[in-house]
């Protein structure tokens, strides 16, 4: 709460400061629209121009003086003769220096040790019109150089008069006699304190112009930023405005400080009471998913329960070195217990950045995720399924605890480096998904869908054994009586389509009835994959043949099977791959009635296997 006070001060004093620098500014940029005499203007200098600091264009600040005013560019001083803001340039007369040192007079009020004119890097430059004059002048022969070790800025410009003004240093060729000047130090120093030189600007070119034009439409001052290293643009008040606010400026302080003050108090009181509440909650409330998990299971057919520090230590505080995955629903790491067995441990995202109802609505479906996946492989057992070792929901976080299958992602293996995958290794890891899949189908009561069989989703062992897992999707096949009573020649359930893109069945994606079936899409294109080597979906394809499963049936209706087989399996075919690849036609066909069921798939591929292993003995016999 004293935090929390503190604050509230410093936010009170932060306010008066601000308004104290913004009434000082103001006030001072509104008085310069005082109507004064400034030659060579006839009244208080116009936008760009300005006489006080921190208004008008930083460039163009100038002191009124008599008999003219004078304006200040890159440390070189220089009386206003005349502005034209038809052309958008002025006229300037350099003031000379007193300090001769017995060289000619014409030497220019600088801190800088270079007397000539350059006005590079600010926003004028020297017009057309005074260079075309400099560029006619020369001295008239015979050329007598002074002293030029004393005076070598006199050389110079005997020389090449367009030096003074950087620009107009373009050498001539021979001019005649006509108009040279016998004393050419002397006629510039005449020439520019009468009749001075012209600069031009470029609206167009610079930002503080468009910025006022839009400060004007709002009855502001134009200004800027003195202190700031870039001096930025600032619209001031106008003065009408200006003195609104000086008039309310001690009640909307003491207003503000008021409320800084009950909203102090305000939080201090809500955080305690939270706090408090969080503790009474956490005390006497059983976690959430733990209820959810017995009203749908017993305790004895649960895994068991691990506490969030166990994980976070088997983890190493979850560091990212061990992260060895990520998936839709979380990032996976390898986790070692206090026995010394390696697990897989995933940790269900969380939703940093998100509104308060997204955030409540991300966290019911990781929640629903969590407990799907953790009642579900509760429920199975098979040797080509990942096994589920316990799992952890704390309010820190929703973690599952799995199997470590050693040796990667079949995605990996077939996309992530070069694939050393003999056809019969590939033959005998579609034989295993395929068992899997059966047993999610066949001996389970209610069935299991899978909804996510993708290449992905299958780990391979170091003995090239394989098991699928990620089981964030799965559902149940429970049946309302409406739909088992129904004449339809497939049972479905009624779900929004989810799924990997690629793998997703279109019967599935148009229609929203899930049955088992859509796995066999998805295990379809898993076939292909595994006879082509190439992904489900890769925008590097023509856009008719990004989706693998539109490419492999385009090329086997064609009779072009040869295009797509992976180079690495082809010496292989002896009839196998053709009969795998008829198989896999079959599995991604249009209406899902079409497909073969997941013991056909398992038959099919004993007899592909069979045959093949036949064919390879009649070889070794030869």
């Amino acid at each position: 709460m004293s935090q929390s006070l503190s604050s509230s001060r410093r936010c009170f004093s932060l306010l008066i400061l601000i308004l104290t620098i913004v009434k000082t500014y103001s006030s001072s940029c509104s008085s310069s629209s005082t109507s004064f005499h400034c030659p060579p203007f006839n009244s208080s200098p116009p936008f760009p121009f300005s006489t006080s600091p921190g208004c008008g264009h930083p460039h163009f600040q100038i002191q009124c003086s008599s008999p003219r005013a004078t304006i200040s560019i890159k440390n070189l001083t220089f009386s206003l003769l005349h502005y034209s803001s038809l052309s958008s340039s002025l006229t300037l007369s350099p003031q000379l220096d007193s300090n001769q040192n017995n060289c000619s007079s014409l030497r220019f009020s600088s801190s800088s040790p270079n007397r000539f004119i350059d006005l590079t890097g600010s926003p004028f430059r020297v017009s057309d019109s005074s260079c075309s004059r400099l560029s006619l002048l020369r001295p008239c022969s015979p050329l007598t150089l002074p002293n030029c070790s004393r005076c070598p800025q006199d050389c110079k410009l005997l020389k090449n008069p367009g030096r003074i003004l950087h620009g107009c240093e373009s050498t001539h060729g021979s001019l005649s006699e006509q108009g040279c000047q016998g004393d050419l130090l002397s006629f510039l120093q005449d020439f520019f304190t009468r009749f001075g030189f012209e600069v031009e600007w470029d609206e167009s070119q610079d930002p503080y112009f468009a910025k006022c034009k839009d400060c004007r439409v709002k009855n502001g001052v134009c200004g800027f930023n003195s202190t700031h290293p870039r001096q930025d643009f600032i619209c001031f008040s106008s003065q009408r405005e200006t003195t609104t606010v000086n008039n309310h400026v001690a009640v909307l302080c003491l207003i503000f400080a008021l409320t800084c003050l009950l909203l102090a108090i305000s939080v201090a009181v809500a955080i305690f009471r939270s706090r408090r509440a969080s503790f009474l909650s956490s005390v006497n409330e059983e976690d959430p998913a733990a209820l959810f998990l017995r009203r749908h299971r017993s305790a004895a057919l649960l895994p068991p329960v691990f506490t969030f520090e166990e994980l976070e230590s088997a983890t190493n505080k979850f560091d990212p070195k061990r992260k060895i995955g990520d998936g839709g629903f979380g990032s996976v790491y390898l986790g070692q217990l206090a026995d010394g067995q390696l697990l897989a441990v995933k940790f269900l995202h969380h939703h940093h950045g998100a509104t308060a109802a997204d955030t409540e609505h991300c966290k019911a479906f990781s929640m629903k995720s969590f407990c799907n996946e953790i009642l579900i492989l509760s429920s199975i057992n098979h040797p080509n399924l990942v096994k589920l070792h316990g799992y952890c929901s704390d309010p820190r976080g929703l973690l599952l605890v799995h199997d470590y299958v050693t040796n990667g992602t079949l995605a990996d293996h077939l996309h992530g480096r070069k694939s050393a995958m003999t056809w019969r290794i590939r033959l005998d890891i579609a034989l295993q998904t395929a068992l899997a899949m059966e047993y999610l189908h066949f001996s389970i009561t209610p069935p299991v869908v899978h909804r996510d069989i993708t290449s992905s989703n299958i780990f391979v062992e170091k003995d090239m054994r394989i098991k699928v897992g990620d089981f964030g999707l799965s559902r149940l096949l429970v049946f309302s009586e409406s739909t088992v009573n129904s004449a339809t020649s497939s049972d479905y359930v009624c779900t929004g389509p989810q799924g990997t893109p690629g793998y997703l069945d279109p019967d599935y994606h148009r229609s929203f009835r899930l049955t088992e079936k859509s796995d066999v899409y998805s295990y379809g294109v898993v076939l292909m994959e595994l006879m082509t080597g190439m992904k489900a979906v890769d925008q590097r394809r023509e856009k008719r043949d990004m989706a693998l499963a539109e490419l492999f049936v385009s090329k086997l209706q064609m009779g072009l099977l040869d295009q797509v087989v992976d180079p690495l399996i082809a010496s292989d075919d002896d009839g196998g791959v053709a009969a795998v690849a008829e198989l896999a036609f079959r599995c991604v066909a249009v209406d899902k009635d079409d497909r073969p069921d997941a013991k056909e798939i398992v038959g099919e591929l004993r007899r592909i296997k069979s045959r093949t292993r036949v064919g390879e003995d009649d070889v070794a016999k030869c």
